[in-house]
């Protein structure tokens, strides 16, 4: 799978509908997370396509809000993306704003870590540190059961997306943080840069 779009014109289209910063360190972080799970699956000659379906999976949410989903197909077609890519961008949001259903290993990833990179983040913010790079799997642990915390991120679309892929929840929530961890450096000196 090639991804239809460079890293730079991705990353243009992304800045063209989408302007507050924590969107746009959102798409990042799930750019970088999915990097790392299509390595860590072995997808590896496939990482471009996944890193830039997750860089491009909120295109529309910001100024389309109760249109996610529906309308990134029309920016996305403009852009030249394939349908392929369409239908991976869309299936993160299966469910929840559309019925295009994560069928592909990197769809269900998608799927699953994208509310989990939101709390893990949310989580990493309280720290000293304001990192994830020294979170411990069980401190995690504690904010996901905690409902209170970070109320917005759906705790059931975690535990779906990990059903779906067939992982034990915490296989989920550990492989999502050593993402996070691994692409945190590279996405607070992208952001700096902005």
């Amino acid at each position: 799978m090639k991804a239809c779009i460079d890293r730079e014109s991705a990353l243009a289209l992304l800045r063209k509908y989408n302007g507050e910063p924590f969107h746009i360190q959102h798409a990042l972080t799930v750019e970088g997370v999915m990097r790392w799970f299509a390595n860590d699956l072995g997808y590896g000659k496939d990482a471009d396509f996944w890193a830039t379906v997750g860089l491009l999976h909120d295109i529309d949410f910001e100024k389309w809000p109760e249109e996610h989903c529906v309308k990134a197909p029309e920016l996305l077609r403009e852009a030249g993306c394939s349908d392929e890519f369409i239908h991976a961008v869309c299936s993160h949001g299966y469910g929840l704003c559309c019925d295009v259903e994560p069928t592909e290993e990197m769809e269900k990833v998608l799927f699953a870590c994208d509310e989990l990179t939101g709390l893990i983040g949310a989580a990493a913010r309280m720290r000293p540190s304001k990192s994830c790079q020294d979170m411990e799997l069980s401190s995690l642990k504690k904010k996901f059961k905690d409902k209170k915390f970070a109320a917005g991120c759906s705790r059931d679309v975690i535990r779906t997306g990990a059903e779906r892929l067939g992982w034990e929840l915490d296989t989920l929530l550990d492989k999502t943080l050593k993402a996070m961890s691994s692409c945190e450096d590279s996405i607070n000196e992208q952001m700096t840069k902005l």
